[in-house]
């Protein structure tokens, strides 16, 4: 199971616009097949990577912050550094393009 902090409205600006690390945000939804599949891998990489913060938003349960974002498609990636995005990737991805990103 993933340590991943869940991110909503009231915890977003703390856990991610004021984060001192890179930031890596999984939109995802529990009943999204794509972003079960894809879990391993964000776990994988939140494992290795300490010197980065991997945070999920449920797009169900948290749709202002999905709109706020842009976010119409998931599993959708965001990498947030010094409070801006980085970079951003929509669909399951392999670990290596992951990486890429950070």
């Amino acid at each position: 199971m993933s340590n991943a902090s869940t991110v909503n409205i009231a915890n977003f600006q703390t856990e991610i616009m004021s984060s001192d690390k890179t930031v890596l945000i999984d939109f995802w939804a529990p009943w999204c097949g794509p972003c079960k599949e894809f879990a391993p891998t964000i776990e994988e990489i939140e494992k290795e990577k300490t010197d980065i913060k991997v945070v999920k938003i449920d797009v169900s349960e948290n749709p202002e912050l999905a709109k706020a974002f842009k976010v119409f498609s998931i599993p959708t990636l965001m990498v947030v550094k010094d409070g801006k995005i980085a970079s951003r990737s929509v669909g399951v991805k392999d670990k290596a393009d992951v990486l890429s990103m950070l």
